[in-house]
């Protein structure tokens, strides 16, 4: 049923491909890949437990989040430290860390006007000089410019930058090997391509403009990783495997600590409205997140249920059907595998 569902998609041309994985505690649900997509050099590719995707946003929970929650458990910065404190540059004294991590601190979505990817932009200075679009703590606005700015206070407190900061201490420590910015030319070939530009396929570069012209290094995108790292890092988050790079209290935290639907870095469903990308059957207390391009992680604490869903949506144009793909998959699961 899961199978035909994704496989549908593919072949009416909605995405190219995907692949899935579904997992309770220690066993293996469900897992399927299907489609592919058409390389840089014109070549046809098979989507494979080996592909490698640009996850886009979900860089903000992979890599941000657990660098932000190593410097937490330290000590070396707290959630109510002022943004102001480590980047002096930034325009206002009220928004702090935690604001940051809510996308509640007043910051509005994107840049005006939004970045072209063959702009000559200063992304950082930009950031620093954005007016509040609302009063900090009084609403969600799901924000890639808090995220840029954690990104740029991991590097200011670390002293390395935010891609070296995490392959050392998060990536690995947690055994993702596959999972990167800027990935080495070497793994191109497993590197599922996105969108069009000029006549030539996007591979193995980052989509997001603002990541782009930051050198593709950037808190709010700019990593690639596989479905098999993916796996590995929503066992650490929901206690499946064990690991000791953060403290389980500091991870538990982000699903918890909610101000509306929004935990630390994560998305946390309700039951009431927003309807999140797991739908609305999911058990309140699920918490995941989602990237531009096609990506999702989705978490189930409970029962430690989680799903892994990679495709390449974009690869067709930017306006996809991911949204429909994702409440009908997660659906679907609940439906096959939810044990109550």
């Amino acid at each position: 049923m899961l199978e035909d569902y994704i496989q549908g998609f593919v072949d009416n041309k909605k995405i190219p491909g995907a692949i899935i994985h579904v997992q309770r505690g220690e066993e293996i649900l469900f897992k399927h890949s299907c489609g592919g997509y058409t390389a840089k050099d014109g070549c046809y590719r098979y989507i494979t437990e080996d592909t490698i995707f640009d996850v886009a946003s979900l860089t903000k929970i992979i890599a941000t989040l657990p660098s932000v929650l190593l410097l937490l458990s330290k000590g070396d910065i707290a959630l109510e430290d002022p943004v102001q404190k480590f980047l002096p540059d930034f325009r206002y004294d009220s928004v702090t860390v935690q604001h940051l991590l809510q996308h509640n601190s007043g910051l509005q979505a994107d840049l005006t006007p939004p970045v072209q990817r063959h702009e000559n932009r200063n992304i950082l200075t930009e950031v620093y000089q954005s007016k509040l679009g609302y009063v900090t703590g009084k609403a969600v606005v799901y924000s890639d410019l808090g995220m840029i700015l954690l990104g740029e206070i991991i590097q200011k407190v670390s002293g390395r930058s935010l891609d070296r900061f995490a392959e050392m201490e998060i990536f690995r420590p947690w055994k993702m090997h596959h999972t990167s910015f800027n990935p080495p030319m070497e793994d191109l070939p497993n590197i599922a391509s996105t969108e069009m530009v000029d006549e030539q396929y996007v591979q193995g570069e980052v989509h997001d403009e603002k990541a782009l012209l930051l050198s593709g290094v950037s808190g709010s995108a700019g990593l690639f990783s596989d479905v098999k790292d993916l796996v590995l890092y929503a066992k650490y988050w929901l206690g499946i495997s064990d690991q000791s790079v953060i403290k389980s209290e500091w991870m538990d935290l982000c699903h918890t600590l909610l101000f509306q639907h929004r935990g630390l870095g994560f998305e946390v469903w309700s039951g009431i409205e927003p309807v999140l990308p797991c739908g609305r059957r999911w058990r309140v207390g699920s918490f995941g997140h989602t990237g531009f391009t096609g990506t999702s992680i989705w978490l189930e604490p409970k029962e430690k249920l989680f799903v892994v869903l990679l495709t390449n949506a974009v690869h067709y144009g930017r306006h996809t059907h991911v949204r429909e793909l994702r409440q009908g998959v997660h659906d679907l699961v609940y439906e096959m595998y939810n044990s109550n």
